[in-house]
């Protein structure tokens, strides 16, 4: 049974892993059972979320030889699956191919900041959660903005994962990434400072000023 609805599938064509992975980088879409389906929808603040994220894991993984990689580094996680983690995180010497348009190495870590829709709530804790425990990364991290917590989850040698760490609002060492730690409490201050500003955009374009 396909882990998916008909109205998420952009292609109805089914495709291989390599067509994806040669797909324009604008193109949106992961893999799912050798059909493109729709995958999430970001929201600014998930944006920002991530770009914290990213910014925190570049700083620890420069001194250390690890290599970090944003939404667009793609994974076959199998015959016919292919997924875009938000983050993603190689150990220093891993044996990423760089000439290729995806990865067939099991990263360190992945990371997926969760979103409110019910759809893409089930999507990074059920169907991403049991490909990334099928490929073989060890680490997952899932971030829920709703309610300020941060998980870690740890695969074990049963093929399963299960909670290393739970955090809400504090400073945390990372597990499987010595030397890492995130502060919890920047991060959501953050996200505070956004809500803050308010969600409503000027309705006036952006005109460049004209001499004359």
């Amino acid at each position: 049974m396909m882990a998916f609805a008909m109205a998420d599938v952009l292609q109805p064509e089914p495709i291989t892993l390599e067509q994806w992975a040669d797909m324009d980088e604008d193109e949106p879409g992961e893999l799912v059972d050798g059909a493109l389906v729709e995958e999430e929808v970001p929201t600014n603040l998930h944006e920002l979320i991530v770009s914290w994220l990213f910014y925190a894991l570049m700083t620890w993984a420069k001194e250390r030889g690890a290599r970090v990689f944003g939404s667009d580094h793609k994974l076959a996680v199998a015959a016919r699956r292919g997924r875009k983690p938000d983050v993603t995180v190689y150990a220093a010497r891993a044996k990423v191919n760089w000439q290729a348009s995806l990865s067939r190495v099991p990263p360190l870590m992945v990371v997926e900041v969760i979103s409110q829709r019910a759809r893409d709530v089930r999507r990074d804790r059920v169907e991403k959660l049991r490909d990334y425990a099928r490929f073989g990364i060890r680490w997952y991290c899932l971030v829920a903005p709703d309610v300020q917590l941060l998980e870690i989850l740890e695969l074990g040698a049963d093929g399963r994962y299960t909670i290393a760490l739970q955090a809400s609002n504090e400073r945390v060492v990372v597990p499987g990434c010595e030397g890492l730690e995130l502060d919890l409490a920047d991060l959501w201050r953050t996200v505070d400072e956004a809500n803050a500003e308010g969600g409503e955009e000027d309705d006036e374009p952006c005109v460049e000023s004209r001499e004359g």
